[in-house]
């Protein structure tokens, strides 16, 4: 593989981290604590449950990135999906800050070389590239949910984290007059 296109493909999956995390951030930060453990039907996570699973994927993923199965033996994923009474929100945070710890601490050190290496997750192989990606399009997956409950939970007093609903034309014309004052 090129390692010019390597080299922007790393700076581009940590571009992605980065925004997922930060997306996510900016939803929980308009939450009250217990809204983080709130979860709308028996079948559904809260906030804190999504959290506590990245954090466990992300720790079971990036450690020992190159070297270890993604599935580490002592990764007790079911339990994941189960909070106890009396978590807070400053635990909940610490598990979120030492999952993305670890993802960065993998990924900062990958090389344009280390994308076609093979890793294994379940014992399956995956190239660097395809693990990278997978576990891209799976924290999406669940930063898009934790939006979703945030948004719900606040409604009214909701803060959009992109463009506000009935203001893309004003947008549109923000950006366009900064291209233009280059």
């Amino acid at each position: 593989m090129n390692d010019t296109i390597s080299s922007h493909y790393l700076d581009e999956v940590r571009r992605q981290f980065r925004g997922h995390k930060r997306l996510a951030e900016g939803a929980i930060s308009q939450l009250r604590d217990e809204e983080l453990f709130v979860a709308l039907d028996a079948e559904s996570n809260s906030i804190a449950v999504i959290i506590k699973h990245l954090a466990g994927n992300m720790r079971s993923r990036f450690t020992d990135f190159l070297t270890t199965d993604g599935e580490k033996p002592d990764r007790h994923r079911d339990q994941e999906f189960e909070m106890y009474a009396g978590a807070t929100r400053a635990e909940v945070m610490r598990w979120w800050e030492e999952g993305w710890a670890r993802v960065f601490s993998a990924i900062e050190t990958l090389k344009p070389e280390d994308l076609m290496r093979t890793v294994t997750i379940r014992g399956e192989s995956h190239s660097v590239l395809q693990a990278l990606n997978r576990q891209v399009a799976h924290y999406a997956y669940h930063v898009g949910q934790i939006v979703f409950l945030a948004k719900h939970f606040r409604w009214t007093e909701w803060k959009s984290l992109s463009v506000p609903r009935g203001k893309s034309e004003e947008f549109n014309a923000q950006m366009a007059a900064k291209r233009k004052g280059r």
